[in-house]
């Protein structure tokens, strides 16, 4: 087999500043490098120029169509296809594209989650190219990376937020460089790198399962027995059809330049993480979107199914996605590094103030942009950080911001008062600590990861929330530093009371312990263990005024946030509830009564065991037929509630309780029948048959 060219093969799908750079005049370049770095406006005539380059690369590549590729509020990607083609008079074509084409689009917009706020009839919508995202070429078709927003302007989609979060946390942090003297950086990105988990299955054995094809994961399953106990999954020896898979994939990532960095096996069986490298965050959550497309696509062509369910099998770890966050300037500098210089120090220590302060005060905000039903049953697990959010802040910082908080001398350096000026504290190791995998949000080196991200989850709602919130925190810090005669003093002022009235979401310790829920009840953290118990805090009027403030989220669009979770985590359960019940009345129960009746025309005088099995099998196909119609009562009860909350209360309180006991139920009786009553592929099969 020819040996792959990394370097050449890396971005040959992307219509890059490579690809822009070969392609439009000097002139040209120089005008959309303007756009894209400093956000000027978009000319007609340079957009022209863009379109035609752009279709003729896209042509050399195998295209014969293009698509505003879009991220409307159904957390998945959606694509309306156009040729290039244009009809002449004497009855040929030719393929052309023009720079209004490129750069606006008008798909129906009445079909796609608007949380009520949008009758039918209201269609129209519009796609704005995104310059700073790449185009890529992907099944003949050029897909260019677009803002999803209604005719009034109302952002349909969560790229147009991202977008302005981004606005808001460069024009803050901004105004606190200049006040350390910083008057070169023109501006600061976050940047995000992506962990995405996921578990590959057989696809024979997966369209076996009714559960897994209509809803992604398991809704019975005994346990096998063998699991994750002994530790010999995370990082094994790879299995060469995962191996094959794995090539495939990172050389298809590679093509759409995605810096696809690490591969392998995690902690559970047949579980497994990808990684990349870092890049600015809307570019980030783009590549990752895409990523997860493709994780499917190429499965399939393995004979795989990839799953991105948050939980897919019961009794093992779930999955999640880590969101490395950072913010850096357009002059390379990671505001986030501890730095070598106490002067970078003082500076470094403003930020993770204002970080510290902006978890504290938006608990809820951070619990909210991770909320999903698939995600609820995570968080809390033995795989996951709780549902309680707080900072890890590694030992050496700790011990920095201990000191502030006591105002004692810092045991790291010298044995002076702990002041914030620019000249008095010693460098911070960047390593200088072991990482915390039981907490949310963790300091690690010089990031931010939140872990508490749902493997299926698009990333664009976390970041949002992430650079809204620290926005918010900055301005107030700018605020309060700009014009100060002593800025020395009022910069050592402002951290040491804003680190006491935060303290309490630092905790360095381990967060499964049952300790640590009284401990932060006591601390007076929340603890949002479900969807609807988040939700019911995102209208608060302190989160009204901080979306609406920052310019990154209207009111009316957090209206309709709040009504398509609510509604979008009912529909998920009463999907599971389902196709639950037809398992049950199709699969479960007559898989029972086939062995019960095998059992009752074997001869047992000689041995009670038989009687005893059957006695058994008796009681649990009872007590399923019971917990069945239980569970449809309930879900009745939430498909009448008078409102989603209502409803989303209902499911979470009521019915997941009753999904699980006629869960238990079933899965007794799977542990029961033999191997050739069972009516679906066991845990076993699927975890380690491939």
């Amino acid at each position: 087999m020819a040996q792959t060219n990394v370097p050449e093969l890396f971005g040959s799908m992307v219509f890059n500043q490579k690809a822009m750079m070969e392609r439009l005049p000097k002139e040209a370049f120089k005008a959309l490098k303007k756009t894209v770095d400093a956000g000027e406006p978009l000319n007609i005539d340079l957009a022209n120029q863009v379109a035609h380059a752009m279709k003729e690369w896209a042509i050399e590549k195998g295209a014969t169509h293009f698509a505003h590729w879009f991220q409307p509020l159904t957390g998945i990607t959606a694509e309306k296809h156009d040729s290039f083609i244009t009809p002449q008079d004497d009855g040929s074509v030719i393929m052309s594209f023009s720079g209004k084409e490129l750069v606006k689009g008008e798909p129906d917009a009445s079909s796609f989650p608007s949380g009520g706020h949008r009758a039918v009839f209201e269609a129209r919508g519009y796609t704005v190219w995104d310059p700073s995202s790449y185009p890529f070429v992907k099944e003949h078709t050029l897909c260019i990376p677009t803002a999803f927003c209604s005719y009034t302007g109302e952002a349909l989609d969560k790229k147009a937020p991202l977008l302005r979060s981004m606005e808001a946390l460069n024009e803050q942090t901004l105004r606190i460089l200049r006040l350390f003297g910083n008057k070169t950086a023109t501006h600061v990105s976050t940047t995000v790198g992506a962990e995405q988990e996921y578990f590959i299955v057989s696809e024979e054995l997966y369209n076996k399962r009714k559960d897994l094809r209509m809803t992604g994961r398991t809704l019975f399953g005994a346990r096998p027995s063998k699991g994750q106990e002994m530790d010999d999954q995370y990082f094994a020896a790879l299995n060469p059809k995962i191996a094959k898979y794995m090539e495939e994939l990172n050389e298809t990532l590679w093509k759409y330049g995605i810096l696809s960095k690490t591969e392998h096996n995690e902690a559970a069986p047949a579980q497994h993480e990808m990684a990349p490298i870092f890049t600015t965050t809307n570019l980030a959550v783009d590549q990752n979107q895409l990523t997860m497309e493709v994780m499917k696509k190429v499965a399939r062509r393995h004979g795989l199914v990839c799953l991105l369910h948050e939980k897919p099998f019961e009794g093992v770890n779930g999955s999640g996605k880590h969101n490395n966050w950072s913010m850096s300037t357009n002059e390379g500098e990671n505001l986030l590094e501890p730095g070598k210089t106490p002067g970078s120090n003082a500076q470094f220590l403003l930020f993770l103030t204002a970080i510290l302060k902006a978890v504290d005060e938006n608990q809820d905000l951070l619990r909210i942009s991770v909320a999903s039903a698939g995600n609820d049953h995570r968080l809390g697990a033995n795989e996951a950080p709780p549902a309680i959010i707080s900072v890890y802040l590694g030992d050496e910082l700790h011990k920095v911001f201990e000191s502030i908080y006591e105002g004692k001398s810092y045991s790291g350096g010298e044995a002076e008062k702990m002041k914030i000026g620019v000249d008095v504290l010693p460098p911070i190791p960047k390593d200088s600590t072991d990482r915390n995998r039981t907490s949310p949000f963790a300091f690690t080196g010089n990031k931010f990861e939140f872990r508490s991200c749902g493997s299926s989850l698009s990333l664009a709602g976390p970041n949002t929330t992430l650079n809204a919130i620290v926005a918010s925190a900055l301005k107030e810090f700018a605020d309060e530093l700009e014009g100060k005669k002593d800025f020395d003093a009022a910069l050592n002022a402002l951290i040491g009371r804003e680190v006491k009235a935060h303290w309490r979401i630092v905790f360095n310790g381990n967060g499964y312990d049952d300790s640590w829920r009284a401990e932060a009840a006591k601390r007076g953290l929340m603890e949002l263990k479900t969807l609807p118990d988040a939700m019911a805090h995102y209208m608060d009027k302190k989160n009204v005024d901080l979306f609406t403030q920052m310019e990154v989220y209207t009111k009316q669009e957090m209206e309709s946030h709040y009504d398509i979770k609510l509604e979008k985590y009912a529909k998920v359960l009463n999907i599971e509830v389902n196709t639950m019940l037809e398992m049950v009345n199709k699969d479960i129960l007559p898989a029972a009564f086939k062995y019960h009746s095998l059992l009752h025309g074997i001869n047992f005088a000689t041995s009670s065991a038989g009687g005893k099995v059957q006695g058994a099998l008796s009681k649990l196909e009872d007590e399923v037929y019971e917990r069945k119609n239980q569970l449809e009562s309930l879900n009745s009860k939430a498909n009448e509630a008078k409102d989603r909350m209502e409803a989303a209360r209902v499911y979470a309180d009521q019915v997941i309780p009753a999904m699980q006991n006629l869960r238990d139920s079933c899965d007794k009786i799977e542990e029961l029948v033999s191997e050739d009553c069972k009516p679906f592929p066991s845990y076993e099969d699927l975890l380690f048959r491939l």
